[in-house]
């Protein structure tokens, strides 16, 4: 048991000579739990020098040993869900010597990805999609006659989730060969506990138990009474002891629970269950954090890890504290609380994210207001249109990559009723390290489209909770997006009043360029703006829009520059073409945000600076345009590399009128 993090390597030769090639199956017992020693330790060293997902994968040490001992892999499928527990699985692959890069710009991704490695059968990074892709390798195999088996690894979090349950149905209807592992880690499913269970789990995976149910089933089935006694005997036996009757009805066989940190049994099971005909499901039980004494006591806490710096030697004087500004969702969380005294018809939602949404202080202070449906965000958009139905008020806090998940229920449920429930949209933007699988990318494009849809883009943490109480007295449906991470240090009033809903605020008055910004990038549009003397607007709102002052701008100005951290196809500045097409209005645009690709992995300043959102980037962007204007000045003074960089890195909305410049084709990074 570990109590801190090691800050030297440790020594770990049969997982330094796994990672050169010796064959994990050739190991024998009392090697395999050398082999989980070093594999925990080499982990907890590998975390704290990178920074990263920490506690799910302590928890599945065992279980990915033995997975990767008893199948043939990467022949074998081996599907992850989520992905939060697949640093084990990594280090086990061949990239032991690659986990210093961790979520790193040009390193290893922090969920399983398929161009990285053939043992990551299946990219993956949001939840409960582990059943239905393993249940579609498995139909593959029996479609090519292939003897390949497939395992799918689900934790008890992530099977909450409908999309889970899907899956497990249709198995249960097409009764392909595979494996479902539920990771029970205790922190969401009630589980059995006592001898009598882990006796029966045990009796269930021998050999001489299936062996004697197949020949016994064979046998009885010629008479129909004694074989449904004998079928309800079992089920009654296993109701007793096990949670399995679920699970044997959607018609899947059912072993468990078992010990998951017991890697002789769980070794020896799996090499029973891994030849069994039609859908098994193999119940375990492990401890997040599993080997490390604070993450046993704290999973929620140690779900993940910040990089751990050295202890300086000798003494040091301490740092003085310096302010910091708050988190976006703990602006969030206060206005939520303030909210709920003052109405009491509020109720928060949350799918399974409380923590990162902000809501801990909410849950604790209005425990009847507050719903965490878990891992299923469809249900928890409808279920706060049918609270709306009735006269409560809704808040669904909900990632903006998560809410994609929920977006049929959106349209159909809420925008197509006209429903008073409002989004508080975390994790707009990209979200750096995490990469593609949560950058909040798309919701401005997706949700802009929807009608009755009011949709806020706050530029500061004092402008956020304005906007959010402004929404919240909005009749009808809305949605305010904020980023990840902390605010700029803006004061925050305590007093909450609403904003006009479609109105911009001009920050700047400038000649020829007028910088439009939606959301958080206002310090780099700003500081563009100075640069270019250009007028500067912040038009916290996407929908509706301020249209009388864009029709302004573009009267008085030579180019917009539309600004903002989503995708720029249908985003904010389509929006302001679509308008200039409308009223044929005529005038030159360029369209900064991010591009028509995937985003990968990598530290935030740096994410924004690549796509020429930053101030330098803004700025260069406008004079490579401005050049192309008829009798246009020489470009301010920007370096040709942040030229380049910009040129490379923006693109044009279809111009809204003949006499509009397009931006040139194609977008390639260095």
């Amino acid at each position: 048991m570990f109590s801190e993090i090691p800050t030297s390597q440790p020594v770990t030769p049969l997982l330094t000579a796994i990672d050169q090639g010796r064959s994990l199956h050739a190991l024998d017992s009392d090697e395999l739990l050398q082999l989980a020693d070093e594999l925990r330790a080499y982990l907890l060293y590998s975390v704290g020098q990178s920074g990263g997902h920490f506690g799910a994968g302590l928890g599945v040490v065992e279980l990915t040993i033995a997975l990767h001992h008893v199948f043939n892999t990467p022949e074998d499928r081996i599907v992850w869900d989520v992905g939060h527990q697949t640093y084990p699985h990594k280090i086990l692959t061949g990239r032991m010597q690659q986990m210093h890069s961790m979520r790193q710009a040009g390193g290893l991704s922090g969920f399983p990805k398929r161009s990285e490695s053939d043992y990551d059968t299946f990219g993956v990074g949001h939840s409960s999609t582990s059943i239905s892709a393993a249940m579609g390798m498995a139909l593959a195999a029996r479609q090519q006659g292939s003897e390949r088996k497939t395992v799918a690894v689900i934790g008890d979090g992530a099977i909450t989730g409908g999309m889970a349950f899907e899956a497990l149905a249709h198995a249960g209807h097409e009764r392909p060969n595979m494996l479902v592992i539920l990771n029970d880690n205790q922190m969401s499913i009630g589980h059995n506990t006592g001898g009598m269970a882990n006796y029966f789990a045990k009796i269930w995976a021998t050999k001489t138990y299936l062996g004697m149910r197949e020949r016994s089933k064979s046998l009885l089935q010629k008479f129909s009474f004694l074989w449904e006694w004998a079928k309800r005997t079992e089920e009654h036996m296993k109701g007793m002891v096990a949670p399995s009757t679920l699970f044997e009805e959607l018609g899947f066989h059912y072993i468990g629970p078992l010990d998951g940190h017991d890697l002789p049994q769980l070794v020896k099971t799996l090499e029973n269950m891994k030849d069994l005909e039609g859908p098994q499901f193999l119940h375990i039980r492990t401890v997040k954090g599993k080997g490390f004494a604070p993450a046993e006591e704290d999973p929620v806490g140690y779900h993940a890890l910040n990089k751990v710096e050295p202890k300086p030697k000798g003494p040091q004087a301490p740092e003085p504290a310096q302010p910091k500004a708050p988190k976006y969702q703990d602006v969030f969380g206060q206005w939520l609380c303030d909210m709920a005294e003052q109405d009491e018809r509020l109720v928060g939602i949350t799918p399974a994210m409380c923590e990162g949404s902000g809501m801990v202080d909410f849950a604790r202070r209005f425990p009847d207001r507050y719903y965490d449906v878990a891992i299923a965000e469809q249900h928890a958009v409808t279920l706060a249109a049918g609270m709306a139905c009735d006269g409560l008020k809704p808040v669904v806090a909900i990632y903006s990559t998560f809410l994609q998940r929920g977006y049929d229920q959106l349209i159909h449920d809420v925008a197509l009723q006209n429903l008073d429930v409002t989004f508080g949209i975390d994790r707009a933007g990209l979200v750096g390290q995490d990469g593609p699988t949560h950058h909040g990318a798309f919701d401005l494009s997706y949700l802009r489209c929807v009608p009755n849809m009011v949709i806020g883009a706050p530029s500061d943490e004092s402008e956020c909770r304005q906007m959010l109480y402004t929404a919240f007295q909005h009749p009808g449906p809305a949605a305010v997006r904020y980023p990840r991470g902390t605010g700029t240090g803006a004061h925050i009033s305590a007093e909450m009043a609403s904003m006009e809903i479609g109105k911009s605020v001009t920050l700047r008055e400038g000649t020829r360029v007028a910088i439009l910004n939606f959301g958080t990038l206002l310090p780099a549009a700003t500081e563009a703006a100075e640069t270019l003397g250009a007028t500067l607007v912040d038009m916290r709102w996407v929908k509706p829009l301020d249209e009388a002052r864009v029709a302004e701008l573009a009267q008085s100005h030579d180019l917009l520059v539309t600004v903002e951290e989503n995708a720029i196809a249908g985003g904010a500045g389509a929006a302001v073409s679509e308008l200039l097409s409308r009223e044929n209005l005529h005038t030159h645009v360029l369209h900064l945000g991010i591009p028509d690709e995937y985003i990968e992995h990598g530290e935030h300043k740096a994410q924004l600076a690549a796509l020429g959102l930053d101030g330098q980037g803004i700025t260069a962007a406008v004079n490579a345009r401005l050049a192309q204007l008829p009798l246009a000045p020489a470009p301010t003074q920007a370096s040709a590399k942040s030229q380049t960089s910009a040129q490379q890195t923006t693109a044009d909305a279809p111009p809204p009128h003949p006499t509009v410049i397009p931006a040139k084709a194609g977008i390639q990074r260095p």
